[in-house]
């Protein structure tokens, strides 16, 4: 008879841990979801913005290798993610591909210009920054003209300002209903366990002696919980990709790193101090309280 309420007890206590595990899982892996969804905001903004194109019209008159020059030259801005050179014949060949029709053999001649087109690193794709470094190439005696979208470029900031401002308010509230749910289900665990705690307390085990197994774990739990919640979220990754193959282009592998050392940290600081809490609670409770 006792060894069947042993081992009843036993299958009791571990399924209270399993379902404790996957409860932490669960909730680290929403936050896991926002955080990436956060990730790709970050990346896709960068992504546009570097994207951005500020033409660079060169003088009727200037020779190639002038050109070319002065293109090497941009490169080593430390505002430029990098620049190309675009001759009268590779913009003919591009506009002919916008209209669908041979312009030059209409007209005779070709009316386009050389040109250089700059792509800006992120941080400077603003009309501030734009607006400052137009007027240093207008200096430049081989600068004709220099045409960027403004209203595209000012649009765009404002846009992506706001997706990640709301972006950052869902991530914030995630995770203090996170810290919540975890609590919450540590607590539920703790307290199946709290005339244990009492009776090895009262046998005169110090409460430091009866805190260590319980933070252990509790610390075990939630690194468990963290892996969990990171392999569901490299599959919910890989089949994204597969789906999208467009989302390529935002991956960014150190990022995803961090956001699965927050999972793993997040997990382990709020199991640990969610036991802490629980099992010092019933520390200092009295016997009569254990029963309500």
């Amino acid at each position: 008879m006792e060894e069947f309420e042993a081992s009843t007890s036993a299958s009791k206590t571990k399924s209270i841990y399993i379902s404790t595990v996957f409860g932490i899982a669960m909730v680290l892996l929403m936050v896991g979801l926002l955080g990436l969804i956060l990730v790709h905001a970050s990346s896709l903004s960068k992504y546009v913005k570097e994207n951005i194109v500020v033409n660079i019209f060169v003088d009727e008159s200037a020779r190639e290798a002038d050109v070319m020059q002065f293109e090497r030259q941009l490169a080593t801005n430390p505002m430029v993610k990098h620049s190309q050179y675009v001759s009268k014949e590779i913009a003919a060949r591009n506009l002919q591909k916008e209209l669908g029709s041979d312009f030059v053999s209409f007209l005779g001649y070709n009316p386009l210009s050389q040109s250089v087109d700059v792509y800006l690193k992120a941080e400077f794709a603003n009309n501030k920054d734009i607006a400052k470094f137009k007027a240093e190439l207008l200096k430049n005696p081989l600068v004709k003209e220099v045409k960027y979208q403004q209203s595209l470029v000012d649009k765009m900031n404002e846009n992506l300002g706001s997706i990640t401002l709301v972006i950052l308010v869902f991530a914030g509230i995630f995770i203090v209903v996170s810290v919540g749910l975890i609590n919450n289900t540590i607590r539920l665990a703790i307290y199946s366990q709290r005339f244990l705690i009492k009776s090895m307390q009262l046998v005169g085990a110090t409460r430091g002696f009866i805190r260590k197994p319980f933070l252990l774990y509790g610390i075990w739990h939630g690194l468990l919980g963290a892996l969990i919640a990171i392999v569901l979220l490299m599959g919910t990754l890989y089949l994204s990709y597969k789906t999208l193959p467009e989302l390529v282009v935002l991956r960014n592998y150190a990022e995803f790193g961090l956001v699965f050392l927050g999972i793993i940290a997040l997990g382990i600081l709020i199991a640990g101090l969610s036991t802490y809490a629980a099992v010092s609670k019933y520390l200092r409770s009295k016997i009569i309280n254990l029963y309500r």
